[in-house]
């Protein structure tokens, strides 16, 4: 008989054997951006997270440095009267991600900038491309997704992240930064499914379509292997990271991912419902707060993430770090 008991003996013994570690540099921090000064407003839906204003953002990321984390995803937020069919406010030269950016990175130059590249925040109808007979135009949205990017990477983002799921917008964006003589890396949203976690994000950043939903161009969850064979085609169109999102109920999708491309960094986003559902949950008393999320975000690097984008980063690697 194997006597497997003798691993788990005490705490003690039970670190001792652990094999599954979280660092600070595993994380990556989200952040919204909106137009203003001095404000800091608290996302009813997402408990402890905010909304900033790019003076109260450079202050909130002083305070996540002290944790060690260096790494943020920034993502634009307008009011509506700001917004058009074509999302112009998103890629225009002083587009809101821009200046954060250039702020960001003239007072914490060692902090490395992610940046969403998408128009589903800047459209009044709320979908990820330009709209042709009411569906999305793929081919005629990739331009826009480039122009956003470069924007980004003229500002000093480290990387631009792609996350509207248009065919070929991994291609269009790093021909574009060639073109520009621009050296600034792709995290591509690769296998990125049309999920309902992704609820109070879309609370976050206003982004919810005007009409219909985004299953014709975000993945289907009921397939096996059109996740890999999104994350091949991103590599193949030069992206230099690779994400997996949602997190928690896609495990098996991270974890042969991380089979199949072992030389390529993965990135797995535990979204904005996941983090509401244990938040909220904790709140109601159904289980620990820091036990529920020291899990799932273990279970998450356990699966082959290299690096996870979570809400709960900071308050991670201060409970437990």
């Amino acid at each position: 008989m194997k006597r497997f008991r003798t691993y788990r003996t005490s705490q003690e013994v039970r670190d001792r054997y652990a094999d599954v570690h979280i660092a600070p540099e595993d994380f990556i921090y989200p952040y919204f951006v909106v137009d203003g000064n001095e404000i800091k407003q608290e996302i009813p839906s997402m408990k402890g997270v905010y909304r900033f204003s790019v003076d109260e953002l450079l202050n909130d990321i002083a305070d996540l440095s002290t944790a060690n984390i260096d790494k943020v995803l920034l993502f634009g937020v307008l009011d509506d009267a700001e917004k058009d069919e074509r999302g112009s406010r998103g890629y225009a030269p002083d587009n809101i991600i821009s200046r954060a950016v250039k702020a960001l990175k003239a007072q914490f130059p060692q902090i490395i900038v992610f940046t969403d590249v998408c128009l589903c925040e800047y459209t009044s109808h709320g979908h990820c491309g330009l709209l042709h007979n009411r569906d999305v135009d793929n081919d005629a949205t990739l331009p826009l997704l480039a122009e956003m990017a470069c924007q980004h990477a003229l500002a000093g983002a480290d990387f631009v992240a792609p996350s509207a799921m248009m065919d070929g917008q991994v291609d269009a964006i790093r021909r574009r930064l060639n073109n520009d003589g621009l050296h600034t890396r792709i995290l591509a949203y690769s296998a990125k499914y049309a999920s309902a976690f992704y609820g109070p994000f879309r609370d976050a950043a206003a982004s919810t379509p005007a009409f219909g939903d985004r299953k014709t161009y975000q993945m289907d969850f009921r397939t096996r292997n059109q996740g890999t064979e999104e994350i091949a085609a991103d590599i193949d169109e030069g992206a230099d990271w690779i994400m997996v999102k949602p997190a928690m109920p896609y495990l098996d999708i991270i974890w042969r991912a991380s089979q199949l491309f072992p030389n390529n960094t993965l990135t797995a986003y535990q979204v904005s419902g996941e983090y509401s559902m244990l938040k909220n949950g904790a709140a109601q008393g159904f289980f620990d707060e820091k036990r529920i999320f020291f899990e799932s975000l273990t279970a998450i690097k356990r699966a082959g993430a290299d690096h996870i984008i979570s809400y709960y980063a900071r308050d991670f690697v201060r409970n437990f770090l």
